[in-house]
């Protein structure tokens, strides 16, 4: 909270997207909290492609922060929808960023490992060279190239990876629906990178949010995923260890699984600079799935 002529002043914090996976764990997690004012928003309560509606509604709500979840995620799908897929990761993120310059909000807004093009050998690091291979990808670089443009000392961008949740559609779920309805189930095993637990994902915002507030903003480029590597095989196979579920999985290659999409075959993300300025220890993705599986099971 800050303070404005000695009075105290609650900061308020705009979530888009807030039905989505990040969304969703941002709301779990923020429930009890009484610091600071949280407004939760999706399609139906505010259109972030209606530009002249988000200008209205961040200056009425006096917001502080906007913190994007919002995004067109399905890969396949925008190869074919791709106006659609750039209105919400492209045009959408040009209007955010505008509506925080009229008011002088901040914004954390969230992107990918989708925007390399898996060619590296190591562990990517904020500064190396973009080259994203699919309409999923690109779109949502351009959105990043629009705050970096607009607001580069007003904006954070967190690149994360292979995102999943006890909420929403994801590859964790559709595994453990897969792996009980079918004995045995193919998986790509050249395709690597790291599951990210949205609820790892939307604790660290919230420490990143929390430390803005009180001073320590740095505007920039981030990269979060959990610790560790693996490939999609090795996710599938602990998935159904943990689950207990019979099905067995075996590798294929990419090749073997034609996508309308290409997907980067190694898109893992080098997260020394997150934890550096912003001091967050973060899990191994095994540990968080462990967890995970067992807060889906408190909602079933």
């Amino acid at each position: 909270m800050g303070r404005l002529n000695g009075r105290t002043k609650m900061d308020t914090i705009l979530v888009t997207g807030s039905k989505g996976q990040l969304g969703s764990s941002l709301r779990s997690q923020t429930g009890t909290c009484s610091d600071y004012r949280f407004l939760f928003a999706d399609i139906d309560t505010l259109d972030i492609c209606d530009k002249r509606a988000l200008e209205s509604f961040v200056k009425e709500n006096k917001v502080n922060y906007i913190i994007n979840c919002a995004a067109y995620t399905a890969v396949e799908r925008a190869e074919e929808d791709k106006e659609k897929c750039e209105s919400i990761n492209h045009n959408a993120v040009k209007n955010i960023a505008e509506a925080a310059l009229t008011i002088g909000a901040k914004v954390f807004h969230i992107s990918t490992d989708y925007v390399f093009d898996g060619r590296s050998s190591v562990p990517y690091k904020e500064g190396d060279a973009v080259c994203p291979i699919s309409i999923y990808g690109k779109t949502k670089r351009q959105g990043e190239e629009e705050l970096l443009r607009s607001c580069p000392d007003t904006s954070i961008i967190i690149r994360t990876a292979w995102l999943y949740s006890e909420f929403g559609n994801n590859f964790m779920k559709t595994m453990l629906r897969l792996g009980a309805e079918r004995t045995s189930l193919p998986v790509v095993f050249d395709q690597v990178g790291t599951p990210t637990c949205a609820y790892d994902l939307a604790s660290a915002l919230l420490s990143i949010l929390d430390q803005s507030i009180k001073g320590l903003f740095i505007p920039g480029i981030y990269h979060y995923s959990n610790e560790g590597v693996c490939s999609w095989y090795d996710f599938a196979v602990k998935i159904m260890q943990l689950a207990g579920l019979p099905a067995k999985v075996f590798p294929i290659e990419s090749d073997e699984y034609p996508t309308k999409a290409a997907r980067p075959h190694y898109s893992v993300l080098n997260k020394s600079r997150i934890k550096s300025v912003y001091n967050l220890d973060i899990p191994h993705w095994e540990q968080s799935l462990v967890l995970c599986l067992n807060r889906l099971k408190e909602l079933e």
